[in-house]
C-alpha cells in the first residue's frame, strides 16, 4: 500500500522542529517508529535546516513531502534554489568546525539520498530508508 503526504513551512528557524513535529506524527500515523522513526526525525532536521540555511530564495519556503510503501519511506525536502547553486554534498568537517555534518549523519543513517532538479525552479533533496510497521512486525 503506497501513501503521500505533503506539507509547507515558511523559510525560518522554527520550521525545522515544526517539520519534524510533521514528520513524526505522519510515521506514527503510518505505524512507523523504533529506530526508522528516530533515523528520518534525525534526517529531517539536517535536511531542513541545510535547506532554510542554503537553499531558500527569499520569499519562498519549503515542501516536506513523504512517501511509503510496504517497504520503503522516502522523505524530499523540496526548496527553491537550483542543485546548480548549491548541490548539497557530504564534507568532513573537522574536531573543531562547528558545522558540516549534516549530509554526512544522512549519508550514515538513510538507505541512500539523493537530489533531483525540481520543476519549475529549486531542487529536491531526498532520503529514502527500509521501514517496518508496526503490523509488519506483529
Amino acid at each position: 500500500m503506497s501513501r503521500t503526504l505533503h506539507q509547507y513551512f515558511d523559510a525560518r528557524r522554527a520550521s525545522v522542529a515544526l517539520a519534524r513535529q510533521f514528520v513524526v506524527s505522519t510515521l506514527s500515523l503510518w505505524g512507523i517508529n523504533g529506530e526508522p522513526a528516530e533515523d528520518i526525525r534525525l534526517c529531517t532536521s539536517e535536511l531542513v535546516s541545510n535547506a532554510l540555511t542554503h537553499g531558500t530564495r527569499a520569499g519562498h519556503g519549503i515542501l516536506i513531502r513523504l512517501s511509503a510503501d510496504d517497504d520503503y519511506l522516502r522523505l524530499e525536502v523540496h526548496d527553491s534554489r537550483d542543485a546548480a547553486e548549491h548541490r548539497p554534498h557530504v564534507c568532513h568537517a573537522g574536531d573543531t568546525d562547528t558545522g558540516g555534518r549534516g549530509m554526512s549523519i544522512v549519508e550514515a543513517l538513510a538507505d541512500d539520498w539523493g537530489v533531483e532538479d525540481r520543476d519549475p525552479s529549486g531542487k529536491i533533496v531526498w532520503s529514502r530508508f527500509k521501514t517496518v510497521t508496526a503490523a509488519q512486525s506483529a
